[in-house]
């Protein structure tokens, strides 16, 4: 019984391979008036309104499913221009980030060169902290004990005088700045060397004042003050801070040319933007000025 099935669906697929054959041999050989091709046009006539008609009827929903498709593609290729733009701009900010740092740190070897401190072993530090009120009187450092960091060594930064260690743990270390009410700084004009002491004026942390001058003592607007150094021939006065380490400019000058006189004096270092910064953990040339 199996067997009568197969050889009669074989000979019924044999009889319709040869029809097709025999169709096809028939159709092509036939001219475009022959019946075939008569029946073919008939059954377009007949099938192509049926298709224009489900094609219309079908238009809105290709319509919608096209629009829904460019959605979504268009959605995709928002969410990966926005992961892109994102990677660009970090690498953009990291490419910033790393020249401002460069800047700094360069800068800080170009004091250590201009002002010869080689020789007090520095040490670059990152600022890790900072005191929130409006003097900016402390910084954190990320630099202590263990890397030869203590307590009353100078700070330095690209462009000058910070302040000095006041307090150092083995991974840490407290800085109080110059612009700090308990901080002075002995200092002298660079241009003539009119010595005075750096402290804190009553007009914020912008507005250092030079104070103990006499009236012989000439000050001008733009002039440079810088560290003195120790001017006494007593070890036992040595100063913290090493001689020529830039401070600030004179801004203009209180009581000119009297015993009362005062100058005005901006620092050089903005120190509401620290970065890194120098502990300076050696003494250089036993921090030894002249005398003026």
């Amino acid at each position: 019984m199996y067997d009568k099935s197969v050889r009669r669906r074989r000979i019924t697929l044999a009889l319709l391979v040869a029809s097709s054959l025999l169709l096809l041999t028939v159709y092509f050989g036939e001219s475009a008036g022959g019946g075939l091709h008569s029946v073919q046009r008939g059954v377009l006539e007949v099938v192509s309104p049926i298709q224009e008609g489900a094609s219309r009827a079908l238009k809105p929903v290709r319509d919608l499913a096209g629009w829904f498709g460019d959605t979504l593609d268009a959605k995709n290729d928002v969410e990966k221009l926005r992961d892109q733009n994102a990677q660009l701009r970090s690498a953009a900010v990291a490419g910033t980030e790393a020249v401002r740092q460069n800047r700094q740190l360069e800068g800080l070897l170009g004091l250590d060169k201009s002002a010869a401190l080689e020789g007090a072993r520095p040490v670059s530090a990152r600022v890790i902290g900072q005191s929130p009120t409006i003097w900016y009187s402390t910084i954190q450092i990320d630099k202590g004990t263990s890397a030869g960091v203590r307590a009353g060594q100078p700070v330095i930064t690209a462009d000058g005088l910070a302040g000095q260690v006041t307090f150092a743990a083995p991974g840490s270390a407290v800085v109080t700045l110059i612009t700090d009410g308990d901080v002075s700084v002995s200092a002298r004009v660079s241009e003539n060397g009119v010595p005075g002491v750096i402290e804190t004026g009553p007009g914020g942390p912008r507005d250092l004042r030079m104070k103990y001058l006499t009236r012989s003592d000439r000050v001008d607007d733009g002039m440079t003050v810088v560290t003195a150094g120790t001017t006494s021939a007593s070890d036992k006065l040595q100063s913290v801070y090493p001689p020529g380490i830039p401070i600030g400019e004179v801004t203009s000058v209180q009581d000119a040319g009297t015993d009362a006189q005062e100058p005005h004096v901006r620092p050089f270092a903005d120190l509401r933007r620290l970065e890194f910064v120098q502990v300076l953990t050696a003494r250089a040339n036993a921090n030894r000025g002249t005398t003026p």
